[in-house]
């Protein structure tokens, strides 16, 4: 369907990237196999996917554990979201993946590979998770394994920009209000502020597990391995978003195309032509850097059964299966998790710590936006002691679904299909995905 320095050591003891590049980044004699160095020291390659400030803040922390177990030297690799997956996926097929690398929503995909390090027997020595929510080691645990460890958390909420509700001299939301309001409210921004300003983007795709969960279904049942939803559960959910956009108060589908809500550089909220989207709690900071107006994180509208909205996993690590030093990588992933000293170069950068305790220390040092993601954060994960939902997975094969969703509406927003015909063909082609990637 969201801030964010440190004991250096010897440059000599630790190779790490300093620019974004597509090539291996190796230790000395350019193997990419990890091993044992003479002296006993144990080399281990980890990747993740990300920007400059990422990798340079990854480095950073990859640095104090090195200072912290000199037994273990870390050979970092990363490369843009983009082309992350298609790297990691041709090196898991060649037997030279990572020792450790970072996954996100699409963690399923790779259990069902069996490419993925079994954490279970760690637990307890190597890998502490007492601190960490129940949710978060409750995700990683698949097809009876623990075979992930979140490395941030967060919760999608309405992001609303207070500047444009203030100028359409509109009071911002109650925190118990319902779909039928939040059309009522996009209208009413789009009627009164006008000139190609918008009261909202369309997140039919990016919400439709919130919704499925609202109503008691999910987009993935993952303890019976099949999908959460039928048919006529999600029918609805397209029917709402196309009833909003024909009264005009959703963002038109020539704009959602060309500013993509998730495009810090061309979102429409940024430029101050839409009030409202869906959005993941970590990314606040990255919107707010490039606006002026007051951005903040509010509960999402409620359906038959509450939010539908749980303290998730952002993205998280993996140890690969074939690794020759288990044991060293569930030590770094306790590093990542519990150590105060990562926790604060780190910061929210993948989410807000998964451990109470890191997440109490972040915010003692935090400004005004990781305020508020962390305000927003504690409302979630207290609002789900009360109205639980279960943890949310991408069904199997998510990219081909999250494309065809995306195509679904568009066919919808541009008149090519009528919405009982579009959700049709949407369902099918769901169930086609989901059983080929089985």
């Amino acid at each position: 369907m969201l801030k964010k320095c440190f004991v250096g050591m010897l440059a000599s003891l630790l190779l790490f990237v300093t620019a974004c590049s597509g090539t291996d980044h190796t230790g000395e004699g350019g193997s990419t196999d990890a091993g044992t160095e003479p002296g006993g020291q144990v080399e281990l390659r980890m990747m993740w996917w990300g920007d400059q400030k990422r990798a340079d803040i990854t480095n950073e922390a990859l640095k104090v554990f090195q200072d912290k177990h000199p037994n273990i030297k870390i050979v970092g690799e990363f490369s843009p979201s983009s082309g992350y997956f298609d790297k990691l996926n041709t090196q898991l097929a060649s037997g030279t993946a990572p020792d450790i690398f970072f996954l996100g929503g699409n963690v399923v995909d790779y259990a069902k590979k069996d490419v993925l390090l079994n954490l279970d027997p760690y637990v307890g020595s190597e890998l502490k998770l007492d601190g960490m929510d129940a949710t978060m080691v409750e995700y990683g645990r698949l097809d009876g394994k623990l075979q992930h460890i979140s490395a941030g958390a967060n919760a999608r909420g309405i992001v609303i920009n207070k500047a444009l509700f203030e100028k359409a001299g509109i009071p911002l939301p109650e925190q118990d209000w319902d779909w039928e309001e939040f059309a009522a409210i996009s209208k009413e921004l789009s009627d009164k502020l006008g000139d190609g300003v918008y009261g909202t983007y369309n997140f039919t795709v990016d919400g439709m597990d919130i919704f499925l969960k609202q109503r008691g279904k999910q987009l993935y049942d993952m303890e019976n391995g099949k999908l959460g939803f039928a048919k006529e559960d999600i029918q609805e959910w397209f029917e709402y978003w196309e009833q909003a956009s024909k009264a005009g108060g959703v963002v038109t589908p020539e704009l959602q195309v060309s500013n993509p809500h998730d495009d810090t550089s061309k979102s429409l909220l940024i430029t101050g032509k839409a009030a409202m989207s869906l959005l993941p709690s970590n990314q606040l900071a990255a919107f707010q850097s490039l606006t002026e107006d007051p951005l903040i994180l509010h509960p999402v509208p409620r359906g038959p059964k509450g939010t539908g909205v749980v303290f998730e996993s952002s993205q998280g690590l993996s140890g690969y299966a074939n690794t020759k030093h288990p044991k060293e990588v569930a030590t770094l992933m306790d590093f990542w998790i519990n150590d105060p000293e990562a926790a604060k170069i780190l910061g929210n950068d993948r989410g807000v710590p998964v451990t109470e305790t890191n997440r109490n220390l972040l915010q003692e040092e935090a400004g005004p936006v990781e305020e508020i993601v962390y305000n927003y954060t504690s409302l979630v994960s207290e609002a789900t002691k009360t109205e639980p939902f279960d943890v949310s997975y991408n069904p199997p094969g998510f990219a081909e679904f999250s494309k065809l969703a995306q195509t679904t509406t568009q066919e919808i927003g541009f008149g090519r299909k009528n919405v009982e015909q579009a959700v049709a063909d949407f369902y099918n082609g769901t169930v086609r995905i989901f059983e080929s990637n089985q």
